[in-house]
């Protein structure tokens, strides 16, 4: 009983010290830090066992991998949860060690985590990785997760200029402000026209004066156009056809000008001067530069294209002051200074969505796409290709694309303003075109009512009539009756 005793003690103190080595391993796991449960995909830790681990190694930037507490969070990292989840694997993720992308240094040898990935130093590569030729000669790519280009990312304020003189103009296109001219000639045309021929709005044309002179017509529709009521006043009904949809097309034409007017203020996207990567060279105010390092440096300097060799030579004389580390350094640098940075654009929409002073310039160029990268022997990379393209299918992607760069400031930069063509008031081009034609028919209804009743009074033919109305009314002149008092006096 006496030698039990000590045997027993020793044995219990061996469990538990057993067991308290057991979950300080648990609690000092790498992987268990890296990755968390919620990122493998996988209920129980008794399931997770068996399944194969890959080393994922990628590169801080909002927001595709972002440090919030002690885990990582962003759109790569749902990525890689969604992969891991459809594979069956787990996964244990690392940072970059020098930051950078991947680029064949000045000994020969790739840097960043293209270089990791050759150097066997992780498995895959989870990152906005663009993918290129000379990457894809050293290491693997599957179908790209994303599409991008390269674009400029500019400060609004660093870019504007003073507005036009001629500015209030800017709502309509010209073509637009030529085709209101001549509907504006058209319909006082039509009023002066149709005023003569109605019998009810010019009954005696031998004694009688017309008030709807050509000069009237004029100043009745540019009186419409200001929502003003002037003189004078139609009385025969084809003449008030004319004036009602005169009056409603301006109307019309009125409200449209003003909210163009109004989204052309409070946007302010035709005073970006900068539209393109050939004004960027032309100007002389703004510096401009790109990732040291990065595809986008590359493919200036392996393109043809004259613009793009100026722009390489620019950054290339200028590398230490216009070339920058991180894509956060970029970003910050084009809030503080009067500096424009040519990157991925779809980083750039996201930094126009976070900060709401900054714009990217409309042309794009050099479409590309981020790529997960494998080893060239890796047996996971038409897996993986395989599993992108199935998240795409199922909408996955577009949701994660949405989940992450969602912001109220991306939703106003949706809203391009454009001045007005044609084309978009065509109806109520068309509608006043109608109305026109309708008072013209009704004032020759008129007119040839008017010319029956005559005709069977004077027992003369009423086309004749007719005729004779129309050259009487068309033909004579406002002093018609004033000359002809005159010489009758000078008769008597």
């Amino acid at each position: 009983m006496d030698k039990g005793l000590p045997l027993t003690i020793c044995v219990v103190t061996a469990l538990l010290l057993l067991r308290e080595s057991s979950q300080a391993g648990e609690e000092d796991d790498p992987d268990r830090l890296a990755a968390p449960t919620s990122g493998l995909g996988i209920d129980s830790r008794g399931q997770a066992e068996g399944l194969p681990t890959l080393t994922v190694t990628t590169i801080l930037e909002d927001p595709y991998v972002m440090v919030r507490g002690a885990e990582l969070e962003g759109y790569c990292m749902d990525l890689l949860g969604a992969l891991a989840e459809m594979l069956r694997f787990q996964y244990r993720v690392k940072v970059v060690g020098d930051g950078q992308y991947g680029a064949v240094s000045a000994g020969g040898n790739w840097t960043g985590m293209i270089g990791e990935i050759l150097r066997r130093e992780a498995d895959i590569a989870v990152a906005p990785l663009t993918v290129t030729s000379a990457r894809e000669e050293v290491v693997s790519f599957t179908t790209p997760f994303l599409q991008t280009g390269i674009g400029i990312l500019l400060r609004k304020d660093s870019v504007s200029q003073e507005m036009s003189f001629f500015h209030f103009l800017s709502p309509f296109s010209k073509e637009t402000w030529t085709a209101l001219l001549f509907a504006y000639l058209l319909t006082c045309c039509c009023l002066f026209l149709v005023a003569r021929l109605s019998p009810c709005e010019w009954n005696e044309p031998k004694n009688e004066e017309n008030h709807f002179t050509f000069l009237n017509s004029l100043w009745f529709g540019a009186g419409a156009l200001a929502l003003q009521g002037v003189t004078p006043r139609p009385q025969a009904l084809s003449v008030r056809v004319v004036a009602v949809v005169w009056w409603l097309f301006t109307l019309a034409l009125l409200a449209a000008y003003i909210a163009n007017f109004t989204a052309l203020l409070s946007s302010g996207s035709e005073q970006l001067p900068i539209q393109t990567f050939e004004d960027l060279v032309k100007q002389r105010n703004l510096e401009f530069g790109t990732l040291e390092g990065s595809s986008t440096f590359y493919f200036f300097k392996n393109s043809k294209n004259p613009i793009h060799q100026m722009i390489y030579e620019y950054m290339e004389k200028r590398r230490e002051h216009v070339l920058v580390k991180t894509y956060q350094e970029a970003v910050q640098r084009v809030m503080d200074s009067n500096y424009a940075f040519i990157g991925e654009s779809i980083s750039q929409d996201l930094a126009a969505a976070r900060h709401c002073n900054l714009i990217r310039a409309p042309e794009l160029i050099g479409a590309r796409g981020f790529g997960i990268a494998t080893t060239q022997a890796s047996p996971w990379t038409k897996p993986l290709s395989v599993a992108v393209l199935k998240l795409r299918e199922m909408g996955d992607l577009d949701y994660l694309r949405n989940k992450w760069w969602e912001s109220s400031c991306l939703r106003h930069s949706r809203d391009r303003w454009s001045p007005l063509e044609p084309p978009a008031l065509g109806g109520l081009f068309l509608a006043l075109g109608v109305g026109l034609a309708l008072g013209v028919l009704a004032a020759l209804a008129e007119l040839s009512n008017s010319s029956r009743l005559t005709a069977g009074h004077a027992k003369k033919s009423c086309c004749s009539v007719f005729i004779e109305e129309i050259c009487t009314r068309l033909r004579i002149k406002e002093k018609a009756r004033p000359s002809q008092e005159t010489s009758g006096k000078a008769n008597a």
